[in-house]
């Protein structure tokens, strides 16, 4: 099996390129094979996999008969064309026979990955009265008269729109409305999973910002909160400042705001390790989208030293033509010495590289020009800026967005627990006091008495870290609006449900 200190592989169609790919869960597949029963087979496929530069994670015994074994071999590989190469490689084997080949991530996607379960029985005509006709009537005049009551009588209560056009999927490009289902159908799981919110993609057969805006507008009813997702900057940004204008529920560009909070929280505890502060150190950021504006726009807010923006063009700076109006804000209000070169040269000195921009930008000796302990934020997906082994030779923290690497920057730290935090507050609006507090609170569950350069963000799964986003949300929350009802009893009902409960 290839060494972890190998270089990872580089896969093309089996010719090598400049891109450079880790095996990943997200490629990962299940091979069937027969093979002869003999000592030594179980070792040469395993042999074979590793060789062929792929992960071995889990092999079973199916079936086995005096001759012959049956197994299935499960692997990481690095993309769809590595799994191919993995596949063949086992095939060329001697005594060896591919009876089939799953690709796991396309059977976790089998019928969709979400789907609606009633909260109430209905088990009887007496149930099916009250939830349905004709009892549910009386609620209905209820909220009528009172549409407030909307937020405690029905799934407004507890439930978000998770809203995307498909012109921004992930780090594909604009692939259409039903091509971002998936991406919003993981979304609307995760924040059940780690939320307790109930959340429904809604996909929009448009790309135009005025019917965007007026769709949204016309759903939000059944809403307690707006996430917009995947939608492409610059019209991201006139698309949620419309819609918070509008509506009286929080609106939530995830890629935004999501992304700025845990990469600030990951900061204020890689500043930690390595003793900075954040109003002494300069910031590189690559990718001036919608995730590196609100980065950028978050850090302003909590005073940087010093931010160098940079896209395809290099750096952002005063007396660059053509810049669309977040462009134009940028290079007025970072870069203070006015930097025009490329991102190479940007990162010289510098203390922080932050990526949400596009694979191999960097290499480990750009980082080596960095400032001492530097601090490198490689987030682009799956392939990072710049590979995490070359960078650690020289940062003295590094992080990316995978998850087969220590530091992983992931937005499900924030969004379920910023969500429910507003949800809990009755929110009708996100703001900054929000996100700093959400980022704060992601930064001290892991406790400043365990911080090191491998871990300066909780894990995914820590159970800790959406109630403690919540309840920080909802206390930021709370300075701006009343606090909200407690869960209805007979006297928060109308008055003829309140007479009807206290009867016996």
């Amino acid at each position: 099996m290839r060494a972890t200190s190998d270089p990872p592989i580089s896969v093309d169609g089996g010719n090598p390129v400049g891109i450079t790919r880790l095996p990943s869960a997200g490629f990962s597949i299940t091979v069937r094979i027969a093979v002869t029963a003999d000592a030594s087979s179980i070792g040469r496929l395993t042999t074979s996999v590793g060789e062929a530069g792929a992960i071995v994670t889990a092999l079973d015994v199916v079936d086995s008969d005096p001759t012959s074994v049956l197994v299935d071999l499960t692997c990481d590989t690095a993309d769809s064309s590595h799994a191919d190469q993995v596949v063949e490689a086992l095939t060329a084997l001697d005594g060896v026979d591919v009876r089939k080949v799953s690709d796991r991530t396309f059977l976790l996607h089998l019928g969709g990955k979400i789907e609606v379960t009633s909260k109430v029985a209905l088990r009887n005509r007496d149930e099916l009265s009250r939830a349905y006709t004709p009892g549910v009537a009386r609620v209905c005049m209820a909220i009528a008269e009172n549409p407030a009551d909307a937020r405690r009588l029905t799934i407004k209560r507890n439930t978000v729109a998770v809203v995307s056009d498909g012109s921004a999927v992930l780090g594909l490009g604009n692939l259409g409305p039903a091509a971002s289902l998936p991406v919003m159908e993981g979304k609307a799981a995760l924040f059940k999973r780690f939320g307790g919110v109930d959340a429904w993609p809604v996909v929009l057969d448009t790309q135009d910002t005025d019917e965007i805006v007026a769709i949204v507008k016309a759903i939000a009813p059944a809403y307690g909160g707006i996430n917009l997702e995947d939608i492409a900057a610059p019209r991201c940004f006139e698309i949620e400042a419309r819609l918070r204008e509008l509506l009286d529920i929080p609106v939530f560009h995830d890629d935004q705001h999501g992304t700025a909070i845990c990469v600030l929280a990951a900061l204020t505890n890689a500043l930690r390790v390595v003793g900075k502060q954040l109003a002494d150190v300069r910031v590189v950021v690559s990718g001036a989208g919608a995730a590196g504006t609100a980065i950028m726009k978050l850090l302003l807010r909590q005073g940087v030293g010093d931010i160098i923006a940079c896209d395809r063009q290099g750096a952002l700076h005063r007396g660059l033509t053509g810049l669309n109006p977040a462009w134009q804000w940028l290079a007025e209000n970072t870069n203070k010495e006015n930097y025009a070169g490329d991102l190479a040269g940007a990162v010289r000195g510098a203390d922080v590289f932050i990526g949400v921009s596009a694979p191999n930008l960097l290499t480990g000796d750009d980082i080596a020009t960095m400032a001492k302990d530097s601090i490198v934020f490689a987030l682009a997906n799956p392939d990072p800026e710049v590979d995490p082994r070359e960078a650690r030779k020289h940062a003295a923290v590094v992080a990316t967005g995978r998850s087969d690497q220590p530091n992983q920057i992931n937005n499900v730290l924030a969004f379920p627990g910023v969500f429910r935090g507003m949800l809990d507050a009755h929110a009708e609006e996100f703001t900054e006091e929000m996100a700093i507090a959400a980022a704060r609170a992601i930064a001290d569950v892991v406790g400043e008495e365990k911080i090191n350069p491998t871990v300066i963000v909780p894990s995914v799964f820590d159970a800790r870290v959406a109630p403690a986003v919540a309840a920080a949300v909802r206390a930021a929350a709370q300075n701006r609006t009343p606090p909200p009802a407690a869960d209805p009893g007979p006297a928060d009902l109308p008055a003829t449900a309140a007479t009807a409960s206290a009867t016996p």
